[in-house]
């Protein structure tokens, strides 16, 4: 009876997962979305603890080890989630995307020694299908864990953003997974019998996590960060079979799912194929493309009592944020500026590219924080042609979104990737330090156009002082 009534239970929990990811799909319907997940997962846990506390086999040291287990966990997620700046989400989401995978690393760790205990066997005779999944579970999740670190690292700047490559690092992946492969396979003729075979497939997915997405540059980061979560989701999955949980296998597979499509949708965004991302190499810090050593070409320097002149007296007006909005922390100050050329009749508009920041959404969310109306931002495909109309392309911090060169040069790196054609409007001010490359590490030729202004100052200050110009 428990165990029908604990299955309906997990059923709920799924379905109520899968509405919370269609929610997700719009800023207007995100919150009813998150919601919806945070009720699935809250039924999730207690159905979990209704049925273990329903056993008179676990003790009250267990029993108190859960708890405390929860208690902990569920205060730290809440102090974490009160402290952290939206600029730092990119840097969050790969962290928590690394717990998902050292979860699932010790789920299968534990089915693995104690096999009685989820019904898959005994020691030393594990049933071939389960031994597959918890090894698969047990890969997977190690190689999340420790590819999340790295990209956690490079996020925050612990690591240089930079492609670290690897001598035959391409030779090495291979022999790494081959290995992994080999082991499984070993595991199954042998019925799970030899230990080290479980604990060296799951040292060899640590490492392949690390040679995987070192060599990976900054400028992909957002297609790791929606594979890193796709990943974790098919760890879940596999180990939810071993469980026979039916909510592990309907979270898992819609986080493996749909951060997969999410990875394909990033990939287009920016003319990459997924496995030239995982072959890694491409993408910088501004230092690794000459620094500030200044431009070989004249350029024209504005000022923030420029921009406010021009803007003021513009009917059209698309501003296009990026990276360098985050960095700045410069959302709020935006918005203020944004609302001033309302009210003087100036129509205001946001144009975000799929891949501009760190993460997928990444400005999106930003802008939400600020109380930007949804009705106001728009998708590269959406607003690209009213660039011709616009008067002012306002780019605060967005490089290589913005390059031409994607367009115009068949020699460059990012030749074919979909950018904003920021250039077609009357004039563009472009916000940045300095006018070092982008994030690719190549190049944009925009600052050196005609109708080009460059503003080169810390995004916030520059845009409070223009708001002060006003």
């Amino acid at each position: 009876m428990i165990a029908n009534i604990a299955a309906l239970l997990y059923l709920a929990s799924g379905v109520l997962f899968i509405l919370s990811l269609r929610g997700l799909s719009s800023p207007e319907t995100a919150r009813k979305g998150a919601r919806n997940g945070m009720i699935g997962m809250a039924i999730a846990i207690g159905t979990t603890l209704w049925v273990l506390f329903g056993r008179e086999a676990l003790d009250g040291m267990t029993m108190g080890i859960i708890v405390g287990g929860l208690a902990v966990g569920g205060i730290i997620g809440a102090i974490i989630a009160q402290r952290i700046p939206m600029t730092a989400m990119p840097q969050l989401v790969a962290a928590f995307h690394s717990l998902v995978g050292l979860a699932a690393v010790c789920v299968a760790a534990a089915a693995y020694y104690a096999p009685e205990s989820f019904g898959i066997g005994f020691a030393g005779a594990i049933n071939i299908v389960s031994i597959i999944e918890l090894s698969l579970g047990s890969a997977i999740g190690a190689l999340t864990f420790s590819g999340s670190v790295i990209a956690f690292a490079k996020l925050n700047g612990n690591m240089s953003g930079a492609p670290i490559l690897l001598p035959a690092r391409h030779l090495l992946n291979i022999a790494i997974a081959a290995a992994i492969v080999a082991l499984v396979v070993m595991m199954v003729q042998t019925g799970g019998a030899e230990p080290w075979m479980f604990i060296t497939l799951t040292v060899l997915a640590f490492v392949l996590g690390v040679t995987l997405i070192i060599p990976i540059g900054g400028a992909d980061m957002p297609v790791v960060v929606s594979m890193l979560n796709s990943y974790s989701g098919w760890a879940a999955a596999a180990l939810g079979f071993t469980l026979e949980n039916t909510a592990l296998i309907i979270t898992g597979a819609l986080v493996g799912s749909s951060g997969a499509i999410l990875s394909y949708i990033m990939c287009k965004g920016m003319n990459r194929s997924f496995i030239s991302v995982i072959l890694g190499g491409f993408g910088g810090e501004e230092a690794a493309a000459g620094g500030d050593a200044g431009p070989a070409k004249p350029v024209k320097i504005g000022s923030a009592d420029d921009a406010a002149f021009i803007m003021k007296n513009a009917s059209k007006v698309i501003i296009v944020p990026g990276y360098g909005m985050a960095v700045a922390q410069a959302q709020h100050a935006l918005k203020e500026m944004a609302e001033l050329l309302k009210e003087e009749g100036v129509d205001v508009s946001y144009a975000i590219h799929p891949v501009a920041g760190r993460m997928p959404g990444h400005m999106n969310v930003l802008l939400a924080e600020a109380q930007v109306p949804y009705d106001e931002v728009f998708e590269l495909e959406d607003i690209n042609s009213e660039f011709a109309q616009a008067d002012v392309a306002f780019v605060i911090g967005a490089n290589d979104v913005t390059n031409p060169d994607a367009e115009t040069n068949s020699a460059s790196p990012i030749y074919g990737m979909p950018v904003l054609k920021v250039w077609n409007a009357k004039t563009v001010f472009f916000i940045k330090r300095s006018l070092a490359s982008g994030y690719a590490g190549v190049e944009n030729p925009l600052f050196f156009r005609d109708n080009t202004m460059m503003l080169l100052s810390d995004a916030k200050k520059m845009v409070e002082n223009i708001v002060k110009s006003f």
